[in-house]
């Protein structure tokens, strides 16, 4: 690559983020679509290796993804909506188990001073609060009604990001064919090779990583609701959306079930039972799930990945999130050929 080849790169990496840095504010539908087009485009590829058209192929997965889509948030959302309500009124409940149990037992044990703590104050704030949430609800809606134009804007981005997830999702190989044919030609097979690299990682995390976080989700859900626990869905999910770094999902879960089955059965041997669920959510992780779904392909590091959602959040807001992981993949990437090159160098052999 020659010089003037690597300043027109640098140049459009730095123009590319100035310019998303200025149109964060309408980036995120478009975002969230070409996510979504990237996960459901191996599925058209299949349908249209079987003989079916592209548009044809693109219309029954884009009908699949929004059926299931649908079918989730009307059958999640007025379940996930009662366990709140039931995580909301335990809170008062967690304070005084903190204050008649944990504290004494680490006071007794362990020598730490809680002198001056008042959780009583902090649980009549809270309560207090909680009992306002009907109020607080009723000004937000009116708030929001009284606001159409935000209200107005928010349904077009939801409806917009279905409509340019199809065209995505359509011309995504063609896309994918044009932006190679404007690469330089002494550096096409080199750049072709870093987006393999670069696809394999984010294969290997969000293709991969995503449906491990969904079905730890679904087996924590269902391991609590067999125990009998009423926060169930909500703790299940909760550890599903937590395992993108792994074991987290596993240490949030196993304490927020604890909690709740002790204020709820009041019974130590029910902690048992929600070890073993999580025992074996555990085990089907690292058996079945992991080996299946991601393989042997290299993922992102953990402490990557939380880093990189942390500084693409400070960065650039919700669209830095959104573009965390990717950019994180690239950056990766190019890190591993340039550990490569420097390996090789005299600057390391000398």
């Amino acid at each position: 690559m020659s010089d003037s080849q690597r300043w027109f790169f640098l140049i459009f990496v730095l123009f590319a983020g100035f310019l998303i840095y200025l149109l964060q504010p309408i980036l995120s539908p478009f975002l969230v679509a070409a996510l979504l087009a990237y996960l459901a485009d191996p599925m058209a590829d299949r349908l249209e290796a079987k003989g079916l058209s592209r548009t044809f192929s693109v219309v029954v997965v884009f009908l699949m993804m929004t059926t299931v889509m649908l079918l989730l948030v009307i059958w999640l959302l007025p379940k996930l909506g009662q366990q709140i309500q039931v995580m909301i009124k335990l809170v008062p409940a967690v304070i005084t188990m903190v204050q008649t149990v944990w504290i004494p037992w680490l006071e007794t044990y362990v020598g730490v001073s809680f002198t001056g703590f008042d959780l009583e104050s902090l649980k009549l704030l809270m309560t207090g609060h909680w009992q306002q949430t009907g109020g607080l609800v009723k000004d937000l809606f009116s708030s929001v009604s009284q606001s159409g134009m935000a209200l107005v804007a928010w349904v077009a981005n939801l409806v917009l990001i279905p409509v340019v997830m199809f065209y995505l999702l359509r011309d995504w190989d063609l896309m994918m064919e044009r932006i190679g044919h404007l690469l330089p030609r002494n550096v096409e097979q080199r750049v072709k090779l870093w987006a393999q690299e670069c696809d394999e990682v984010l294969g290997a995390f969000i293709k991969g990583q995503l449906l491990v976080m969904l079905a730890l989700g679904i087996i924590y859900s269902l391991g609590l609701w067999t125990v009998g626990l009423d926060l169930a869905l909500l703790i299940g999910m909760l550890a599903g959306l937590a395992s993108i770094v792994p074991y987290m999902g596993f240490v949030v879960g196993i304490v927020a079930a604890a909690v709740a089955a002790m204020l709820q059965f009041n019974d130590l041997t029910m902690l048992a039972w929600v070890g073993a669920v999580f025992a074996v959510g555990q085990a089907l992780e690292g058996m079945v799930l992991t080996p299946l779904l991601v393989g042997d392909r290299i993922g992102l590091h953990p402490v990557a990945v939380i880093f990189a959602i942390m500084a693409g959040g400070q960065l650039f807001g919700f669209v830095g999130i959104l573009i965390a992981l990717p950019v994180a993949a690239v950056i990766m990437v190019l890190l591993r050929h340039l550990h490569r090159g420097y390996k090789s160098s005299k600057l390391y052999d000398c």
